[in-house]
């Protein structure tokens, strides 16, 4: 995860016993896998080298809380160097001055992060934004500039990131960049300057802004219109900074990688495109900024390499094992790189790639406990909807049974603008470990698939777009490997939502239904988001509906004004402090069940936001979650801590 691209709408959108066995009738009987490997902490992740070369840095546990550990390459000297006791550190990247390492932490996951800073020699931890209430977002930070960073803060106003040059050697802040109202995000050229700006319009799309210096008024450089917003933006600037790197959907069904004349706008090159994918990320040179690689997910991911320099390393790192690689850092030299491998059916993997030696030498697994079990294959399969899109989505079988007349969970990703990928998937090996079928679905308004098909679930939230889970469900039922009485429903945010829409608008299709962090009322839902949203509001306006004046609309679209409807069990599971779908959309509904008998189990976390980042929390949820389906589904179970006392 690089903490600097800048990702324009992605807040549009995570106890071991003892082992007993999955029997059942046919095939072979597999060992359960303990929650606690599945769900917990892993032992190690996201390594990454320093600056110069001679660090490396990763997350682990200490007393089970994650926390930013370092060592010296080619020495056994591996130490913390923070001591976070609360919810434990997951995004962290180094300084280029290579004495700090930085990261972010929230308070009970209100998602107000804040930027601390450790002292890899001394140990010292500072907090470099004390400030209450506000979010802090990385925009940029340079080799050239070791000292210095760019961050963006709602400082000034909730609703709105101003950017503020951060000296890291006396931690003070000054702006350099004021948001007058419309902007989500910014770019940043080669001297560290603000010189691009994303503006958004009435229409729900955005303008490009750019300026010639931090001293110059801005202008408009192209317009990207509603229909290709979520799949349009800027990427990098080119070194001299006469070309801007566009993601751009323009003139093209799927988003093209592109270079825009930074004077004139017009498009320059098309570096890479695909006639179904939309372009995923780039990969730039740390000095040059020159783009190296474009990565496409198809099926799987696929790399499109551009600069012959890094060619022969690509070719080497793909047979180091199988799976699908992802460069984790680089030092600034460029002489190493930190690969990371997913597979299906296995824990990630973690290589250092010496590139001058064409060597990869293996670090770690996340999760090395994982490889004593049985995993399932994670397989890419395609339907036809009731009106004819292509519907792409993967299923895990549970290991060693018979593929047929199983017990499945239609497992729906949030976003809605996001999408499954192919990999190692803690909660589809949970399912499949348990004796489910595991189907994931990339239903319209997934993105990825070009912009027709993201532009397809337009205001179709609990509409087409959850005719096409259904269209799933019937279409493993129809190939015969769905039990149509045993099918549930579960997900997290817009999969929570669809959860209590499958309960309510379809509800002779599901057993029962596990909803997470899920909106219940689209009205409430859009008129509570967080303030730093508000510039987006034209945007959910258009792709899910307006309260102002489509409030019948959003009402009918709402599981909460159907749930007399409901006549399966329900578990719901909230965290109290999240700011995206507040707290009271899960209370709300659960109290029209209560007032109406309808059965429900409801999960409060009073230190969680949206998702649940502590062990103990997420093993908590797992564990009611699979006694939960095992009771309404006939899977198995890993018993309760209280049903082995």
């Amino acid at each position: 995860m690089d903490l600097r691209r800048t990702r324009w709408l992605a807040c549009i959108p995570l106890l071991a016993l003892a082992a007993v066995s999955l029997g059942g009738c046919g095939g072979e009987s597999v060992e359960i896998i303990p929650r606690e490997v599945l769900m917990g902490n892993p032992e190690k992740a996201a390594p990454r080298v320093s600056p110069d070369g001679t660090m490396l840095a990763w997350i682990a546990p200490v007393d089970d809380i994650l926390n930013i550990w370092v060592k010296t390459i080619g020495e056994d000297d591996a130490r913390p160097v923070t001591d976070d006791t609360t919810r434990g550190i997951y995004r962290y990247f180094w300084a280029k001055n290579n004495k700090h390492i930085m990261y972010l932490r929230d308070l009970d996951g209100n998602e107000n992060w804040q930027l601390f800073r450790a002292d890899i020699e001394s140990g010292e931890n500072e907090i470099l934004t004390p400030y209450e209430g506000v979010q802090v977002q990385i925009v940029e930070y340079s080799m050239h500039h070791p000292d210095e960073m760019l961050i963006a803060m709602n400082r000034e106003d909730p609703r709105l990131f101003d950017v503020y040059h951060l000296d890291l050697k006396t931690g003070d802040t000054e702006r350099v960049a004021r948001n007058p109202g419309n902007i989500v995000g910014w770019l940043v050229d080669f001297d560290l300057k603000v010189r691009v700006a994303m503006a958004a319009t009435p229409e729900g799309g955005f303008d490009l802004l750019v300026r010639e210096n931090e001293a110059d008024t801005w202008r408009k450089l192209l317009t990207w219109g509603p229909d290709d917003a979520l799949s349009s933006g800027p990427e990098t600037f080119s070194r001299s900074g006469r070309y801007i790197y566009c993601i751009d959907s323009r003139d093209a069904n799927a988003a093209r990688l592109v270079s825009i004349d930074a004077e004139t706008g017009e498009i320059a090159e098309v570096l890479a495109e695909d006639p179904v994918y939309d372009v995923s990320g780039i990969v730039k040179h740390p000095d040059t900024w020159k783009i190296q690689a474009v990565l496409f997910r198809r099926e799987r991911t696929d790399w499109v390499v551009l600069d012959d320099d890094i060619k022969k390393d690509i070719e080497m790192i793909g047979e180091l094992q199988d799976g699908d690689f992802f460069l984790s850092s680089r030092d600034d030299d460029d002489t190493v790189w930190i690969i990371g491998f997913t597979v299906d059916d296995g824990p990630v993997s973690y290589y250092t790639w010496d590139r001058g030696a064409k060597r990869g030498d293996f670090m770690f697994y996340h999760k090395p406990d994982l490889a004593e079990y049985k995993l399932a294959k994670m397989e890419p399969v395609s339907f036809e909807s009731r009106d004819g899109l292509t519907i792409h989505g993967y299923l895990t079988y549970p290991p060693g049974k018979p593929r047929k007349n199983l017990p499945m969970v239609l497992n729906v990703h949030g976003g809605p603008w996001a999408r499954d990928t192919w990999g190692y998937n803690p909660e589809a090996q949970w399912l499949a470990n348990r004796g489910y079928v595991c189907f994931q679905v990339n239903y319209r308004g997934s993105s990825g698939y070009g912009k027709d098909f993201l532009n397809a679930g337009n205001k179709e939230w609990g509409g087409k777009m959850h005719d096409d889970l259904i269209d799933a469900v019937n279409w493993a039922v129809e190939q015969g490997i769905a039990d149509p009485d045993r099918i549930a429903i579960f997900g997290w945010s817009y999969g929570g939502y669809a959860a209590l829409v499958g309960a309510t608008f379809t509800p002779d299709v599901f057993a029962c239904a596990v909803a997470g962090v899920g909106p219940s009322n689209l009205v409430s839902f859009i008129e509570t988001i967080p303030p730093y949203w508000t510039p987006l509001l034209d945007v959910f306006y258009r792709r899910v509906g307006n309260p102002e004046t489509e409030r019948e609309f959003l009402e009918s679209r709402s599981p909460l004004f159907k749930v007399d409807q409901i006549k399966i069990p329900m578990l719901i599971a909230q965290g109290a402090n999240d700011p995206r779908v507040n707290k009271a959309e899960s209370d709300q509904i659960v109290e029209a069940m209560k007032e109406r008998g309808v059965p429900c189990e409801y999960l409060v976390f009073e230190d969680e936001g949206h998702g649940f980042l502590k062990a103990e929390n997420r093993l908590k949820f797992y564990a009611v979650a699979e006694k939960f389906l095992a009771d309404n589904l006939g899977g198995v179970y890993e018993p309760l801590p209280e049903e082995t006392q």
